[in-house]
């Protein structure tokens, strides 16, 4: 084939695609241990020593942590699961109390349970009333002396032999110091590991959905609603959710991963503290998330936050859905005024899907599931090269490149290399005006679908020869 050949005069030719086996993974029961203890005693920064990075948000003031949280853990080979709470106390009222009921939720669901108490001010009457809860659980507990950053605070762990726990683990979860031999205790604990040959192959796992939105707009409500049990703490304060929180829900007949995310304030770079680290915490629940679920107040003007979160969603190249919460406060003048809102400041995501819901009253939430379905549909589908390039020549012809410098740009050929979000490359004559891009992108849309999922349209210029033979790109 002599190397002038254009694009255009070769044949396409399909080739027979081998059916891929269904994704199976190995279905393992990993035990759970539970890290639980009064506010500000250091069980965050403990769950960070013991997952080996820093995930869990951490600051020195109490309460930071509200919900319950599951991060996977492996220590000399074993996995298992590690479950950061709130900080527990008796007779707590308000979110306190739902903090604290998060806690318990975790102690019950545990086969191992970490009591963490602070070694630098000893056993206090809060420590004495979270040992009856902890026993009246029956659940194995190790007594975790945290702060003991050196020799001489090690002797002073001795008192809390007091507890009735048991002995005390001297550990400096910020240093690391007594952190490997309390795990070895930890996995000793654990129930016996059954043997490989019992576990049997399963289907593949549940789909990841990131939740956002800005605070105060209803994520953990939803997400309560959507698991059927007060899984995520929700008060009428912005901002109760810091850390990511995964739960597995069933909607639709089928189990979905969701993760429940901070509301973001203001962009990471101007954050600060716990605000900064939950904002990183949420930018990587959605780059790690197969699909996002962005919850729009519908009562309330589509905000500056909503417009970042949207760039910030679309630009990570994950499917869409955009759920519009409290339907059930909007009436005929704002539906009215909401719908111009969205023709105006949504002009940019066109595609993604859109639910009217209520996660107060459970108004039309059944409604994600068909939604969550099409938008991943629509991230992971491929159109073969010769359908592509016979649509896209029929395009061509019937509404050609404007021309340019007395020439117009000619597309030769296209391809879909990947998928997840689609990307398509259009390899051509000469760069391409962004309008035609758009257009090719609108009628890609009109003719294929892709509901719900971003696509990527890169652009190839061909190589000319150049004086001296050596090539020039357009552009």
């Amino acid at each position: 084939m002599s190397s002038n050949t254009e694009w255009s005069e070769l044949e396409v030719v399909e080739q027979p695609t081998p059916e891929a086996p269904p994704a199976t993974h190995v279905v393992t029961p990993q035990p759970v241990l539970a890290v639980v203890g009064r506010p500000n005693v250091g069980k965050s920064t403990l769950v960070n020593r013991i997952i080996g990075r820093r995930q869990a948000v951490v600051e020195d003031i109490p309460g930071v942590t509200r919900d319950r949280v599951a991060y996977d853990a492996n220590w000399a080979g074993r996995k298992f699961t590690v479950v950061d709470t709130g900080g527990w106390e008796p007779d707590a009222k308000d979110r306190a109390a739902a903090i604290a009921a998060q806690a318990e939720a975790a102690i019950a669901a545990a086969d191992v349970v970490l009591f963490v108490v602070d070694s630098s001010i000893g056993a206090t009457d809060e420590d004495a009333a979270a040992v009856k809860m902890l026993r009246r659980s029956s659940k194995p507990v190790l007594l975790v002396a945290n702060k003991a950053d050196n020799q001489n605070m090690e002797y002073e762990v001795h008192a809390l032999w007091s507890l009735g726990l048991g002995q005390p683990w001297p550990v400096s979860a910020l240093h690391g110091r007594g952190s490997g031999d309390l795990l070895d205790a930890v996995l000793a604990a654990f129930p016996k590991q059954a043997p490989l040959e019992d576990h049997v192959p399963g289907p593949r796992g549940p789909r990841r959905v990131a939740l956002v939105g800005r605070p105060n707009v209803g994520k953990s409500s939803l997400l309560n609603r959507l698991a059927r049990e007060e899984r995520s703490v929700v008060d009428s304060v912005a901002g109760t959710t810091v850390d990511p929180v995964d739960s597995l829900v069933v909607i639709g007949g089928e189990t979905w991963q969701f993760v429940d995310t901070a509301g973001l304030r203001k962009r990471v770079g101007k954050a600060s503290g716990t605000e900064y680290f939950a904002s990183l915490r949420t930018a990587a629940a959605i780059e790690t998330s197969e699909v996002t679920v962005v919850l729009l107040d519908s009562s309330e003007v589509i905000s500056e936050q909503d417009q970042r979160l949207l760039s910030m969603v679309s630009e990570a190249g994950r499917g869409v859905v955009l759920a519009f919460n409290k339907w059930d406060l909007v009436d005929a003048d704002r539906r009215h005024y909401l719908d111009k809102e969205i023709d105006r400041e949504l002009k940019r995501i066109p595609w993604a899907l859109r639910v009217n819901i209520s996660a107060l009253t459970g108004r039309a939430v059944e409604k994600l599931a068909p939604a969550l379905r099409q938008a991943l549909v629509s991230w992971e589908k491929r159109i073969p090269t010769g359908q592509l390039n016979q649509w896209l020549t029929a395009l061509v012809q019937a509404t050609p490149h404007p021309v340019r410098g007395g020439r117009a740009p000619r597309i030769l050929f296209a391809t879909q290399p990947s998928i997840s979000p689609p990307k398509f490359v259009l390899f051509t004559t000469q760069p391409l005006d962004p309008g035609y891009v758009r257009f090719v992108e609108r009628k890609l849309r009109e003719e294929f679908g892709f509901e719900g999922s971003p696509i990527d349209i890169a652009v190839k210029p061909r190589k000319e020869k150049g004086p001296g033979g050596r090539g020039k790109t357009h552009g």
